[in-house]
């Protein structure tokens, strides 16, 4: 089955260094079980970073139990729209994939804003 992405197009891979993904296959692809619908590929900032920390939501820390090695600036990652969304309004949205973001994203936020924010 084809994703498609908020262009309308074939979904792009976001990450596979490191894999991220709801399924972890690389792709912000969303589905069954995916309750945070992480389907916005973003690029890490520190700025970010720290907003998603003071949220509860540390992505900075490797978690090998859970095979996360930790996230820095530089790397993208499959982001929750809502989260994306919360650091759009608090003005420290990270740049965002177009073309491996899901078309499931524009259901929560507006390709405008996320054109604005285009890497």
């Amino acid at each position: 089955m084809t994703s498609y992405n908020v262009l309308g197009k074939a979904m792009t891979p976001c990450s596979t260094d490191p894999m991220t993904g709801f399924f972890r296959d690389g792709s912000c692809r969303t589905g069954g079980g995916d309750r945070g619908i992480h389907c916005v590929c973003a690029e890490m900032t520190s700025d970010f970073l720290q907003f998603s920390k003071d949220q509860g939501n540390d992505l900075s820390t490797p978690r090998p139990e859970y095979q996360f090695p930790g996230l820095k600036p530089g790397d993208f990652w499959c982001l929750c729209v809502m989260r994306w969304k919360e650091a759009l309004e608090a003005h420290c949205a990270p740049k965002v994939k177009l073309e491996a973001t899901s078309e499931v994203a524009l259901e929560f936020v507006d390709l405008e804003d996320l054109k604005k924010h285009a890497c």
